[in-house]
């Protein structure tokens, strides 16, 4: 069955992946050729069939010949893709976790529909629209399908909040609800700053220009912009981003294909950071988006580039909508960093192969040892500055390779993670003891330089984590015991202020931070690095 539809797909991709507007003029011998077959099979075939499954059966298989990034959405697929690219959606504007069977609101997005009626965070939200949601097995889908909606509409809610008696009745009036892609900006140092960036939306540029804005008022000089995880985005958004960092006319990138003209993408004159220096951090998961920017500012000695051999996606999609509002997301061209590198990891083994290139990369030990990484000669290239080596053909690899750090990995911390329980138990923590927190601790700075969680905090975690069915492992415990505790109190951090707040606290102990940081403060380490000509 399987070759049945590769031999046919290609009709009917051809039949249905013309743009929005555009007409078809002359069915191909090929479209004709499947329509019929797909017509004989619904008419005679000895069971009864779904032609829609068969068609988007025979889209998936003809799509995941091609290349590995060349696929299909349904429309529903579409939908949620989009949210997080288009920078919002619309709704109350609470971040929220299922405690206990019940929502708890973690925190009221600032200025959003719900903290101007007075939603807090620790509030439970017990009844929306007189239906009653605590104790009920709601799950998240569920709480998105119930506070979603069109903005302008209305929802009525029904919160508990402790030390009140009564419930709580509010009306919220939905509305557009941001969803940032930067994930923290801060001054790491008295003349460093410190971003993160978790893809390139639409709202990426306005964020990352306001951030620093106020970054410069305190003080920025040089910057560590933080791309680990960062699987990409909008190819149009990492253009304008690098252009923040490159005088006129530098190229930042380039696209070709076979029919798709090469074409040129260059920086302006309008960049807000030309001068001070960069340290961009990348990892395996820094991918697409991520590797334009940071192929740009490599191969023009404009940023040292720390952490490990990025993800190595170096093809351009274009998404193309179908009749039914599904869309299929077409493979178009290749990009090119200036130096004409393509960072495009073979994909010539198939499908399968491809996935599994990250665990492959772990178990070759590339992730813990620079040494075990080898580029033939043929794909060297030289920076456009300096003239030291860089390499395509699979990924950026950083000027400076940081191990990834698995010494505090335990099967009890993994569980202790996944099955949310750390989590659970840090916000049932700071809701007992939220009053306490911002009485003794009234600003974000003095909870990071004077609180600890103490043992005693530990051994109730690991109390409520045996309640949970998780038993008590001494052994594990050890291993995981300090990074535990710094979780624990980068998480009551993120609850109590907000995620920025987190990433200040974990970043103390990050290795690639750590490591960026000791870049920016050692001039010739730095110099060294890009191999800066006097």
């Amino acid at each position: 069955m399987k070759n049945f539809f590769r031999i046919i797909v290609t009709a009917l991709v051809l039949a249905l992946m013309i743009p929005v507007g555009v007409k078809a003029q002359v069915f191909s011998d090929e479209s004709l050729k499947f329509s019929q077959v797909l017509n004989w099979i619904g008419k005679y075939y000895v069971d009864s069939v779904k032609k829609s499954e068969l068609v988007e059966t025979a889209i998936v298989e003809m799509l995941q010949t091609l290349d590995p990034h060349s696929t299909y959405l349904t429309s529903k697929e579409v939908k949620a893709m989009s949210e997080p690219l288009q920078g919002n959606f619309e709704g109350i504007g609470i971040s929220f976790n299922i405690l206990n069977d019940t929502i708890f609101v973690i925190n009221p997005v600032p200025n959003g529909p719900s903290e101007k009626v007075g939603i807090r965070a620790g509030d439970r939200i017990i009844l929306i629209e007189g239906e009653n949601v605590a104790g009920a097995g709601i799950t998240n889908s569920d709480v998105f399908a119930k506070l979603r909606g069109k903005k302008g509409t209305r929802v009525s809610i029904s919160i508990h909040r402790r030390k009140v008696a009564d419930l709580l009745d509010f009306t919220i009036i939905r509305d557009k609800i941001p969803i940032h892609s930067l994930d923290a900006s801060y001054m790491i140092q008295d003349n460093i700053a410190y971003m993160k960036l978790n893809r390139f939306s639409f709202t990426t540029m306005g964020e990352f220009r306001s951030a620093a804005d106020e970054l410069a008022k305190e003080g920025m000089q040089d910057l560590i912009l933080d791309l680990s995880g960062n699987g990409g985005g909008y190819m149009d958004v990492a253009i304008k981003v690098a252009d923040q960092f490159l005088g006129e006319r530098k190229l930042i990138v380039y696209t070709e294909g076979n029919s798709h003209p090469k074409r040129n993408f260059f920086a302006s004159s309008r960049g807000i950071f030309l001068e001070g220096r960069v340290v961009l951090i990348i990892d395996q998961s820094s991918a697409s988006a991520s590797e334009i920017l940071a192929g740009a500012l490599q191969d023009w000695d404009r940023a040292v580039i720390v952490g490990r051999r990025s993800f190595g996606k170096g093809l351009v999609q274009n998404p193309m909508l179908l009749i039914d509002s599904s869309m299929i997301r077409l493979t178009i061209a290749r990009y090119y960093t200036p130096t004409g590198r393509l960072i495009q990891k073979p994909y010539n083994n198939g499908f399968d192969e491809y996935s599994r290139d990250l665990i492959n990369r772990y178990n070759m030990g590339e992730l813990t040892s620079a040494d075990s990484m080898h580029f033939p000669d043929s794909l060297k290239y030289q920076t456009l500055v300096s003239n030291r080596p860089v390499y395509g053909g699979g990924g950026i690899m950083p000027d400076f390779f940081v191990p990834i750090d698995t010494s505090f990995i335990s099967d009890y911390y993994n569980k202790l993670v996944s099955r949310g329980i750390l989590n659970f138990f840090v916000l049932s923590y700071v809701d007992d003891h939220r009053s306490e927190f911002l009485r003794e601790y009234p600003t974000f700075h003095q909870f990071r330089d004077e609180f600890r969680v103490t043992q005693e905090i530990m051994d109730e975690l690991c109390a409520y984590a045996s309640e949970q069915d998780l038993a008590f492992d001494e052994k594990d415990y050890e291993i995981s015991r300090e990074h535990i505790r710094l979780i624990v109190k980068a998480y009551m951090a993120r609850d109590l202020w907000n995620t920025s707040e987190f990433y200040e606290i974990v970043n103390g102990e990050n290795p690639n931070v750590i490591q960026a940081l000791e870049v920016l403060e050692n001039r010739e380490i730095f110099q060294v690095l890009l191999q800066e000509k006097k």
